[in-house]
């Protein structure tokens, strides 16, 4: 008699080794920053809530009752806030998720949900943790009952209200994550941008969201801060636990959930290639941007919070061509200070030892500001046709007097430019200016330090309006400054967060290119600076574009200095003007986007 092979007790063990050895899984997305990086995943607010459950005395009825209400009052002003942030979330986001928090705000005004959670409490004596637990199984038993997709939709929404309610209750923080592990992945339903504010790139390594697109704020931060992200992952919630290996290809738009041998060797491969490339790029970085011909361009930064300052420095930027504030007015509740905002800038005006930095007053969206800036002002601060901007600024004037008093007490460290956004009227514009000498004024009598002259003041071309009377502005502003993302959104009338649309969004429409030939000429015209500091500027693609029509300054992500460097070098000035000048007799978008392509394949 044979005895049995000794191979099938090896292949025994291989076989439990190999389940055990969780399997490889690709999810699909849209990659938003660019970058391959291997980390360990992070759910962020994952997990249950425990909910106690306990009687409450006849004479605590009513103050259980009241503790409710008060939880369903913080409820309701989250809410506006989170809604107020969807305006900032691209691709499938924005609208879509505007909508549904419209929802929630309504479930937290008298709705079944409310009225069902108060029954319990003065009928059955419950606490409110478990009335809102109790009336959601009763609901969710409900709608099982019911075979329709949209009122399962439904039952999500009414889940996640009780869900914020009950977090409410039971005081659960939110964890921070500026507390992650080192190497950590962010795996999310969505980020916000005060939530890639927390983000130390130290730390945390990269993200995945299922919401979001590429030509979100929370997308241009990610760049920003060199964050390898997707974006548009529907099913890496489910795909992913924290702890789990990932890779996130910014490049590809892939996730890759435990990762395999074979790879992790071709990710290596991939990560090294792309390191020895930007190792050479960065090269370039004490190199001139000087064409083939001699025509010198200044290549300046975008920043978005003081941590990019190093980089900045790494790339060779030659100034901060847009230092936003917002980052100042990000997760806390109350206003900055003129002494906080001044150190702040004094320490970036300082790190630039003498290069220019332009500084653009508060440009809030809902989701970067401290709620009690908003006072009585309601929802139009969320709206990307109502009161933000220069707008706002010019309405809460202190606060405006406030970033004046600050940026001019920085100037005393270095030059510095002031740029107001969203300016769409000259009167917007003297009415600033006003404002920005009363404020000297009122430094000069207190003996404060400051530059000898007033700085600069300058617009953004962003509104058609602007850019249609920029030879008016040009009359009244120091300088332009385009900014190509909402310049195309509001010429196109397209909102880049409603998926239905978001496609049409296309920087080389016609009517986008006539705005910015518009705006660039009246600026040549009245001999005063213009930049531009969108997505375009940052894209090697749009660069012969550009320089054709007579843009000498462009400011980007600083992690695309060093690109767009290499793309200049290449060029020669008569042939970007030739070119630039057969797009702009184009009608169709398709042509514009041919003529360019045909270039750059040909010149690279």
């Amino acid at each position: 008699m044979k005895a049995k092979p000794r191979k099938t007790r090896r292949s025994s063990r291989a076989a439990s080794a190999s389940a055990a050895t969780p399997a490889e899984v690709i999810v699909s997305g849209l990659g938003v920053s660019p970058g391959i990086v291997i980390g360990t995943a992070y759910l962020r607010e994952t997990g249950t809530l425990e909910v106690p459950e306990y009687e409450i005395p006849e004479n605590g009825i009513e103050d259980e009752c009241d503790r409710f209400r008060a939880a369903v009052s913080r409820a309701a002003r989250q809410v506006r806030r989170l809604r107020a942030k969807a305006e900032t979330l691209p691709g499938s986001a924005g609208e879509e998720l505007a909508y549904l928090l419209e929802a929630y705000g309504h479930m937290l005004k008298g709705s079944r949900l409310l009225r069902g959670v108060e029954k319990r409490i003065t009928e059955n004596r419950m606490n409110a943790e478990a009335a809102v637990q109790a009336e959601l199984t009763e609901l969710s038993a409900g709608f099982a009952e019911m075979d329709d997709a949209y009122l399962a939709a439904r039952l999500d929404d009414i889940r996640h209200v009780a869900h914020r309610l009950i977090r409410s209750l039971t005081k659960t923080p939110y964890r921070s994550m500026s507390e992650l592990p080192e190497g950590s992945i962010v795996v999310a339903e969505e980020l916000t941008p005060a939530d890639t504010a927390q983000m130390d790139p130290r730390r945390i390594h990269g993200f995945a969201t299922v919401l979001g697109g590429a030509e979100g704020h929370v997308a241009i931060m990610a760049r920003a801060l060199g964050l390898p992200a997707v974006a548009g992952a529907t099913g890496i919630m489910s795909a992913v636990k924290t702890g789990d290996t990932l890779v996130i290809d910014g490049d590809g738009g892939r996730i890759i959930v435990n990762p395999g041998a074979a790879t992790l060797v071709e990710v290596g491969r991939r990560r090294a290639e792309r390191l020895s490339e930007e190792k050479k790029l960065v090269r370039l970085r004490r190199v001139p941007a000087v064409t083939r011909d001699g025509v010198e361009i200044q290549l300046n930064a975008n920043v978005e919070l003081p941590l990019e300052m190093d980089m900045v420095d790494r790339m060779g930027a030659r100034g901060i061509g847009l230092l936003r504030t917002e980052f100042m007015f990000m997760n806390r509740d109350d206003l900055p200070s003129e002494d906080e905002q001044y150190a702040l800038f004094r320490d970036i005006v300082g790190k630039m030892k003498g290069s220019p930095v332009t500084i653009r007053t508060l440009d809030i969206g809902g989701e970067k500001i401290a709620q009690t800036l908003l006072g009585d002002i309601g929802e139009s601060v969320s709206s990307a046709l109502g009161l933000r901007g220069v707008r706002l600024s010019l309405k809460r004037t202190d606060v405006l007097e406030t970033q004046f008093a600050a940026i001019l007490r920085a100037g005393k460290h270095g030059p510095v430019r002031i740029l107001l956004p969203m300016v769409s009227t000259v009167a917007e514009v003297r009415k600033a200016r006003e404002i920005l000498k009363k404020v000297a004024a009122r430094l000069k009598r207190r003996k404060v330090a400051m530059a000898e002259t007033l700085p600069p003041l300058g617009v953004m071309i962003e509104v058609p309006g602007a850019a249609l009377s920029a030879d008016a502005l040009a009359m009244a502003s120091d300088f332009f400054a385009i900014g190509s993302n909402d310049l195309t959104m509001y010429t196109l009338a397209i909102d880049r967060s409603d998926e239905q649309v978001a496609y049409l969004y296309n920087p080389l429409h016609p009517a986008v290119l006539r705005l910015v030939q518009f705006a660039t000429m009246a600026a040549l015209r009245a001999r005063i600076p213009i930049s531009v500091c969108g997505e375009m500027a940052g894209d090697p693609r749009f660069t012969v574009l550009l320089l054709g029509l007579g843009i000498r300054d462009l400011s980007m992500v600083p992690a695309n200095i060093p690109r767009i460097k290499q793309r200049v070098r290449e060029l020669d000035m008569v042939e970007a003007n030739r070119r630039a000048g057969a797009v702009m007799e184009q009608i169709d978008s398709g042509r514009i986007a041919m003529l360019l392509d045909d270039f750059n394949g040909l010149s690279s």
